[in-house]
């Protein structure tokens, strides 16, 4: 018997030792935002206790007529991973880029509520309060399923669509998804992701998810790993994960008359190429890019030629207007 307690009192010992020198603890809000959320970003407050974190930027004579454009980050990502593309649009277009609720400087929502029409929900309010009204909506990713949904429950309030790599296709990926992924999707590990999240995680996720391995530097790798333990993201991502995300029918995107434009890394191992060609085959106003040595983020993988072909098809789309 005594064996067996002092046996208890190490392993008591040793879970105690593994959880001060193995827990990952919450950033600081006040360091995050001087670190992330300097000029020019903004803070909007919403009618349903969300802060949102966003950045509007455009033509430095302050065009008024300047076209707008929406960018929606991915899963755990937020509104830095637009920044090449906000360079290369700023000196002709509004564009407008926000950290959706429970990513970034946004945090949690105070219900707990990540299903679309939340997402959605958030969007208009954000735009109605920047006096929005008319834009173009791109997105990556989760980002792309949420645009794709903004899409047909406000068909009128946009004059164009760009999906990038977007998820809600009924196509299943052939491969295992990235370590944080299948983390977050395991009911056990997510719980203790909530307070172990090694930064390691991190980098493997974002190297297993893109094929241009120059992005995965130290600063992005470090950003992805603060903004995730800033206060209540952690939280907000397995609720987020509980949430039943639904994928779209043919029935509902053959519905989508918006110009569309589809962009894919065609080595995105996260959301194969079939999904975009699923989204092109049943988009009726639509065009689909593809860039064959590129990954899941073609917006930082490709900066270049990605911002190019969405300008062409932009310039394109005005002309047409």
């Amino acid at each position: 018997m005594k064996k067996a307690s002092r046996a208890s009192i190490v392993i008591a010992a040793i879970l105690v030792m593994a959880v001060v020198l193995l827990r990952s603890p919450d950033t600081d809000p006040a360091e995050m935002r001087a670190k992330y959320g300097a000029p020019p970003s903004q803070f909007v407050e919403l009618d349903n206790g969300l802060t949102v974190h966003l950045r509007d930027e455009g033509p430095e004579d302050g065009n008024a007529d300047a076209k707008v454009i929406v960018l929606l980050h991915g899963s755990n990502a937020d509104l830095h991973t637009w920044q090449p593309w906000v360079d290369a649009l700023r000196p002709d277009y509004r564009v407008i880029r926000l950290d959706q609720r429970g990513h970034g400087l946004t945090g949690a929502a105070q219900d707990n509520d990540y299903q679309l029409e939340s997402f959605t929900g958030d969007l208009s309010k954000v735009l109605d309060s920047l006096g929005v009204d008319r834009f173009v909506l791109a997105g990556n990713s989760m980002g792309g399923w949420i645009a794709a949904g903004y899409a047909l429950a406000n068909p009128d309030r946009l004059t164009g669509l760009v999906l990038v790599d977007a998820s809600g296709a009924p196509i299943k990926r052939e491969s295992e998804p990235p370590l944080g992924f299948q983390i977050a999707q395991t009911p056990g590990l997510r719980d203790l992701a909530k307070h172990f999240l090694p930064r390691s995680v991190i980098e493997s996720s974002l190297s297993q998810s893109v094929a241009n391995q120059e992005i995965v530097t130290d600063e992005e790798v470090d950003r992805y790993w603060e903004l995730a333990r800033y206060p209540g993201n952690r939280e907000a991502t397995m609720h987020r994960f509980r949430t039943e995300r639904r994928e779209y029918t043919a029935e509902e995107i053959s519905a989508l008359r918006v110009p569309t434009l589809v962009m894919w890394g065609e080595k995105d191992s996260l959301i194969p190429l079939a999904a975009g060609e699923w989204y092109a085959q049943h988009l009726p106003n639509s065009k689909l890019v593809t860039y064959p040595e590129f990954g899941h983020i073609p917006q930082q993988e490709n900066p270049v030629q990605s911002a190019a072909d969405l300008r062409a098809w932009l310039t394109g789309l005005t002309a047409e207007n």
